[in-house]
């Protein structure tokens, strides 16, 4: 089906202007994250349709991406291992918390273990997006931290168990995807930027 897509797409945008040969490939790399991205998320949504938290899946992709933005994270090398690790993240993490009680005591201890983490692995970068610049990776960390008590601040207020389940899951999912183990598992380069010796990167 991929190749399909792929070829179909290629076809179709070739037939209108001339790309170069390295064009080309960088118009294949292009399509194929976009397919694999549409592909993962319609997997997702049916997985969320099936368990019944199509709102909550959305609600915790949206807080998660807020957070994401500036603590960056862990990305999959491969397909079959975003999938996987989305589906962790975004699935059963979401659906346990929901479906769990947990003390308040536990909970604000997970809150704090996430923020400790994001003092020391935020952001965290990518050996295809090393963060060297040291004065943004400052600015990030800070800004990343600020959410997330900010976010620890609104279960504390709201004393609301879905919205507890709905926040903690971004927060988790955020400290799991800066984590140095995430990577290690993966078997991915940390903190890329030590290797670069310009400062006028992201």
């Amino acid at each position: 089906m991929k190749q399909l897509f792929l070829n179909k797409s290629m076809n179709f945008i070739c037939k209108y202007q001339f790309f170069s040969d390295y064009d080309k490939k960088k118009l294949r790399y292009g399509l194929e994250g976009i397919y694999l991205t549409i592909t993962k998320l319609v997997i997702l949504l049916i997985l969320a349709v099936i368990l019944n938290m199509l709102k909550e899946f959305i609600l915790v992709t949206i807080l998660f991406n807020i957070i994401r933005y500036t603590g960056f994270g862990f990305h999959a090398e491969k397909s079959y291992q975003c999938l996987c690790f989305s589906t962790f993240n975004f699935v059963a993490i979401p659906y346990f918390l929901l479906h769990v009680h947990l003390p308040n005591s536990v909970v604000y201890i997970i809150c704090a273990i996430c923020i400790f983490h994001y003092l020391l692995f935020a952001p965290a970068d990518t050996k295809k997006r090393p963060l060297s610049n040291k004065r943004k990776r400052i600015i990030r960390k800070i800004v990343t931290v600020t959410i997330g008590l900010i976010y620890t601040f609104a279960i504390i207020l709201l004393q609301n168990e879905y919205w507890t389940a709905i926040i903690l899951s971004a927060l988790v999912i955020q400290c799991i995807v800066v984590s140095p183990i995430t990577y290690w598992l993966f078997k991915q380069p940390y903190n890329n930027y030590k290797g670069l010796n310009t400062s006028n990167s992201i």
